[in-house]
């Protein structure tokens, strides 16, 4: 059974940083799409960071493009964004995700992602 469970959200001000974790587990494939999505307050769900866990493809954003690093380390089968130069904008619900089904260019539309975290929240303060 496939499961992905988010930490690291918390409380920050404008210009901080913060780490998310989603650790994962139960997924048999060597390789697929896994990645951040945010939901902010009555805002529709966006992909914030794809990563492709065969290696090689990261999608950013634009609107975090240089201040958000998506990393994994396989060892411990475990995803990272890494949020740097936050903004009061930047705050959301975040959800870790996953998908099999796809195979080196990681989609960003979350519909296509049938394996989710329970989410954790980011408040960026001004």
């Amino acid at each position: 059974q496939v499961q992905l469970v988010e930490s690291g959200g918390g409380s920050v001000q404008a210009g901080g940083s913060l780490r998310l974790s989603c650790a994962a587990s139960g997924f048999t494939d060597s390789g697929y799409c896994m990645g951040w999505f945010r939901q902010p307050p009555e805002k529709e769900r966006e992909g914030v960071a794809l990563l492709y866990t065969g290696g090689g493809s990261t999608h950013y954003a634009d609107s975090v493009k240089g201040r958000f690093t998506i990393s994994r380390d396989n060892a411990k089968n475990t995803l990272y964004l890494q949020m740097n130069s936050l903004k009061p904008e930047d705050t959301a619900m975040y959800y870790c995700a996953a998908s099999p089904l796809y195979r080196y260019v990681c989609p960003p539309e979350d519909w296509r992602y049938n394996y989710w975290g329970q989410g954790t929240q980011v408040t960026v303060s001004s």
